[in-house]
């Protein structure tokens, strides 16, 4: 029964973030970009934490389930803006998430500790949440930052240390010691600017 809940509930995600209306194009083939982020934070989950359950294999693929409802655009672009679209996507891809494994069948106590992670309850202290904090900062900064540096070209150098600082700091020791072993993949670009976010 459980690996047939699991089943249906990651086909499920699978099948809601196809329905994303964005597209973003990786190694030739275009992908909805909410499924593409999803198997990336699956992958990453499987090569930084592959003892993890079914529990946080599932929070880390919902961990931006239809995203796409929740545009940034719809709040006010400064930083209080900002802190508040942060806080209602939290907790959308948490009830969202929720829903869907009750449909599912899955009991209420899988179900809060997979909605509690998605919806980076108690970050340090919940080790759930901290995993997925984790693997959302590796996949960052392997596929993502890149990108978000060409959309952000006015950012100094300082920013950027202080951007890159905060999500460090994030992350836990293990995470740490995962990117500085050279296990994932850093933009050659940007390779220098980590290094003194990380270190100064």
């Amino acid at each position: 029964m459980t690996n047939q809940c699991f089943d249906t509930a990651k086909a499920l995600i699978d099948a809601v973030n196809s329905e994303d209306p964005n597209r973003e194009t990786s190694d030739g083939k275009d992908w909805p970009k909410e499924l593409l982020y999803s198997r990336r934070m699956s992958e990453m989950l499987e090569r930084f934490a592959p003892e993890a359950d079914d529990a946080m294999k599932l929070a880390v693929s919902a961990q931006h389930i239809q995203r796409w409802k929740l545009p940034r655009s719809d709040y006010p672009m400064n930083r209080q803006g900002y802190h508040r679209w942060r806080a209602e996507l939290n907790k959308f891809h948490a009830d969202t998430i929720a829903d869907l494994l009750g449909r599912v069948g899955y009991e209420n106590e899988f179900i809060v500790r997979v909605a509690q992670a998605v919806g980076k309850r108690s970050l340090k202290t919940n080790a759930d949440t901290q995993l997925l904090e984790d693997v959302a900062g590796l996949v960052f900064l392997e596929y993502y930052l890149l990108d978000f540096a060409d959309k952000h070209f006015e950012y100094d150098e300082q920013k950027w240390i202080e951007i890159i600082g905060r999500m460090w700091q994030k992350m836990s020791v293990q995470a740490h010691q995962f990117v500085l072993a050279g296990h994932i993949k850093l933009p050659e670009l940007l390779t220098g600017l980590i290094k003194k976010a990380i270190f100064e």
